[in-house]
């Protein structure tokens, strides 16, 4: 299996691409990367080197990997932090040509906009930009519940009003919707929900809420959930294992008190979770 995986990517540390990619491979999934920015770390320490690249880059990368012949071969699309529009405009790019070449592959949209408790949190235009062209090109995206609610332009405060948010994200093109995090009303105050629809039915899983905040959690459960889906077009067995890795993940995090996530020293999550969680039809 081959995945195209356009995101940002650091350093030090892990979020998009160097929280994204190392999963995937883990998993036996050969993943060409393209950077959509270069820094030495997460903006999150306020402090960062480093710069953004462009759309015409990004072009000029899916030019040399089109020249090999092997757009054909490529089974998805992977994109997360867009940073511009531009930017945004030269991952639609990628997607179409790849789509072109091979019309079996999906596209994964993991649309950062923002988070609960933070709000907003990209530049200008990207928040619509999402909305009006990233997510109706979309196969399959991957929200947290800000995110959704910004989407759908509804509110999820129940399980029922978070179904009626994901059909709206649905009606607006992608088949496959899987929200990265959730708590309504009827989530247990130490638990937290992850929901997969897929126009098959709707799924609920739910672990222990963890005490923790770090970067990258989402760039690797939307990486996860994605490898998972092409392999079983199940998303109800793609939220299983993906809720499982990230949780064994994060909790091997909390354990060892660590700033980052343990991309690297944790890796057998990704193959071998160490905890698993039951799938409800909700």
């Amino acid at each position: 299996m081959n995945v195209l995986s356009i995101q940002s990517h650091v350093a030090f540390g892990h979020v998009g691409n160097a929280s994204a990619v190392f999963p995937m491979q883990r998993l036996g999934v050969e993943v060409w990367p393209i950077h959509t920015v270069q820094f030495s770390n997460h903006t999150g320490y306020g402090a960062w080197k480093g710069r953004v690249f462009d759309a015409p880059m990004i072009e000029e990368i899916v030019d040399g990997i089109a020249e090999r012949g092997v757009l054909p071969i490529c089974d998805g699309v992977l994109s997360g932090y867009m940073g511009s529009s531009d930017i945004g405009n030269g991952i639609l790019s990628a997607v179409r040509r790849v789509k072109e070449a091979n019309p079996a592959a999906l596209y994964c949209c993991d649309p950062v906009i923002g988070d609960v408790g933070r709000g907003v949190f990209v530049r200008p235009g990207i928040p619509e930009f999402m909305r009006d062209h990233a997510v109706p090109a979309a196969d399959i995206v991957t929200p947290n519940q800000f995110e959704l609610d910004f989407l759908s332009g509804r509110s999820s405060a129940t399980l029922a009003e978070a179904k009626a948010s994901v059909a709206a994200v649905q009606a607006m093109g992608p088949r496959v919707v899987m929200v990265t995090s959730l708590h309504t009303e009827e989530t247990p105050a130490d638990a937290l929900d992850l929901l997969a629809a897929d126009g098959e039915g709707v799924w609920r899983v739910r672990t222990p809420r963890l005490s923790l905040g770090v970067s990258g959690a989402g760039d690797a459960i939307a990486a996860l959930f994605f490898v998972h889906f092409l392999r079983s077009r199940s998303a109800a067995k793609a939220l299983a294992a993906a809720a499982a890795s990230v949780y064994g993940l994060l909790k091997r995090t909390q354990e060892a008190g660590s700033r980052e996530i343990l991309t690297v020293a944790a890796q057998d999550e990704f193959v071998t979770p160490s905890h698993s969680f039951p799938v409800e039809a909700v």
